[in-house]
């Protein structure tokens, strides 16, 4: 919630639109009922979408078309690691990379990652990120063992469509974030402008997640928590009068401030 609303309020203050998008390429986690969810709780606290939903499951030849480019363009490998075979940060750890992988063994595919060519960018929120050895793995995967298409490769294709300019999300995504801008760099995309908030972590300063068994965001009192994530994202407070949903968000709206 604290991420949708940051990016809704920075697309309206800057009389953008404001882009939905599910990121739904992994079926054996889905969890049934979780985008009416998703849809239903945006919608209880204000924040509508504008033009159609974007499902990422729908986009699969766009994803297949930037695999074979960056094959013909000599960036993937065959990988035959599991989990316990993988290197800091998830990167191969058998150097398959150095070795014929039989296509018909079980393997991911990953793309080769030159740190010292990326590129850093100015983060709406945090200023400059220049990537560094210590965050980024020498290689990362694009398509899982199981054939499905990883989210780093889904993301950073996505990101790059045309018309996107802003892309609003949580910090615990930077690291991300410069795999994503590594695979527009190689595919020959632009960027968009990239903004990452802060998350909303317990006690223990662990992220609110399902990992983590966080609740989900309750509908209950919408203008109650847009105020806890306005305090949150450290916006101006609604003045008292404004109580209903429409009134807080116009209030926000007005006073969003940002790098951007």
């Amino acid at each position: 919630m604290v991420a949708a609303l940051a990016s809704f309020l920075d697309a309206r203050r800057n009389s953008g639109a404001w882009h939905l998008r599910i990121d739904d390429i992994d079926p054996p986690r889905a969890v049934p009922g979780s985008v009416e969810n998703i849809l239903s709780t945006l919608t209880n606290h204000g924040l509508q979408w504008d033009g159609p939903i974007i499902y990422q499951s729908h986009s699969a030849p766009a994803y297949e078309r930037a695999l074979q480019q960056l094959k013909a363009d000599g960036w993937l490998f065959r990988c035959l690691c599991t989990r316990t075979h993988l290197n800091m940060h998830g990167a191969c750890g058998q150097n398959c990379r150095e070795h014929r992988v039989d296509a018909t063994a079980p393997h991911s595919l990953r793309v080769v990652v030159s740190v010292g060519d990326m590129s850093g960018f100015e983060d709406g929120f945090l200023g400059l990120q220049v990537p560094s050895q210590s965050q980024i793995p020498e290689d990362f995967i694009v398509r899982r063992r199981d054939g499905l298409f990883a989210y780093q490769l889904a993301a950073a294709i996505d990101d790059a469509r045309p018309h996107h300019t802003h892309v609003v999300r949580g910090a615990d995504l930077l690291e991300s974030t410069h795999r994503q801008r590594w695979l527009h760099q190689i595919l020959g995309l632009t960027s968009p402008n990239y903004a990452h908030v802060p998350v909303m972590v317990d006690a223990d300063g662990n992220k609110l997640s399902k990992q983590t068994g966080a609740e989900a965001v309750s509908s209950a009192s919408p203008a109650v928590t847009l105020r806890r994530c306005l305090a949150h994202l450290s916006q101006p407070a609604p003045p008292p009068s404004a109580i209903s949903v429409e009134n807080i968000l116009d209030h926000a709206t007005a006073h969003w401030t940002s790098a951007f």
